[in-house]
């Protein structure tokens, strides 16, 4: 059931599941955050991790624990890090790496990160606050990994299911889960057969009269 409710969320937008977000009432969609390398889309469900950031010495090199939050996460998972924005890097090319070859699906950071070469020679999938050389060791304290986080005001909690592109990232809370994906879904159906539409030869406006979903 879980992995069927993944697969069907990871064929669908950003935008279209903030339209049936926005229906429902949710708060899940995530500002501010963008795609180190664009085109890499991603979808799981969120192994989350609390972090806090101090001046450069401040954490000892074991407290910076990037090796625990890969170990913590499933292949076709997402690594989710709430670092409270700050500019400096959690995660750079050989995480991305580690976390390719283990089959984790992506890594979303309200925080920095860097390599951006090496993450897309790699081909794996990240979105970040910020992107900047400085270094996390010594500087970055993993206080909890598998807790409720919070991303731009958006709760997020071990396990919901968040999905990124190269719009943005949208979060799905767990309790409307199916409801939002169903909704979704008929979105996207809608949207298809506007296209068509449009293909036909009418006019946006004749198209968009036939749908309120658009």
């Amino acid at each position: 059931m879980t992995d069927d409710v993944v697969a069907r969320f990871s064929r669908l937008a950003t935008s279209t599941i903030g339209n049936a977000l926005d229906e429902l009432g949710c708060n899940g969609i995530v500002h501010g955050l963008h795609p180190l390398v664009g085109g890499r889309a991603f979808c799981g469900r969120a192994v989350t991790v609390k972090q806090t950031t101090a001046e450069f010495g401040a954490h000892s090199v074991a407290e910076f624990k990037v090796g625990a939050m890969i170990d913590a996460a499933d292949p076709g998972q997402v690594i989710v890090v709430d670092n409270g924005g700050a500019l400096v890097s959690t995660w750079g090319g050989l995480a991305s790496y580690a976390a390719k070859m283990k089959g984790i699906a992506g890594t979303i950071i309200d925080g920095g990160a860097r390599d951006v070469e090496e993450i897309r020679e790699c081909g794996y999938a990240v979105q970040a606050r910020h992107i900047v050389p400085t270094g996390g060791r010594k500087r970055i304290k993993v206080e909890g990994i598998g807790v409720p986080i919070e991303l731009s005001g958006v709760r997020i909690n071990p396990d919901e299911i968040v999905k990124a592109d190269d719009t943005g990232i949208a979060r799905i809370p767990a309790e409307c889960e199916l409801e939002v994906l169903v909704l979704a879904e008929e979105y996207e159906v809608n949207d298809k057969h506007a296209l068509e539409l449009l293909k036909t030869g009418q006019s946006f406006s004749e198209a968009m009269r036939k749908f309120n979903t658009i």
